[in-house]
């Protein structure tokens, strides 16, 4: 079961991106499940479509899912779940950095120097 928080500074979309790709690569998950539809998962969480649409889209991009037409979106074989919560927790650090009116090579500067200390 999922949840969105409507408090959260993290757009809806990306949490339902953050928590399948969670689900995806702890195996709850496995490669061939079928997804609820996106009507389905819209009702669900009180979302419009276009919300999880777009959520779907992204972890399609990101090799974690596949659209199959009619047959639905199913988690897709050899998808790399860490790489997907990587990219979701940099999207959701340009949302939020985007603000400070910082250039790119200076918040990428702020990123190496942060990883450097990691």
């Amino acid at each position: 079961m999922m949840t969105i928080d409507q408090d959260s500074a993290v757009p809806p979309y990306r949490q339902i991106c953050d928590q399948l790709a969670a689900r995806i690569e702890s195996g709850e998950l496995a490669v061939g499940a079928r997804l609820t539809s996106v009507r389905g998962l819209a009702a669900e969480l009180g979302l419009a479509p276009g919300t999880v649409a777009k959520a779907y889209t992204e972890l399609e991009a990101a090799g974690l899912v596949e659209g199959m037409g009619r047959a639905g979106t199913r988690v897709a074989a050899g998808g790399d779940g860490t790489r997907a919560l990587a990219a979701a927790a940099a999207a959701d650090f340009a949302t939020k950095v985007c603000r400070l009116g910082l250039g790119t090579e200076e918040l990428l500067r702020i990123v190496r120097t942060s990883l450097e200390q990691a």
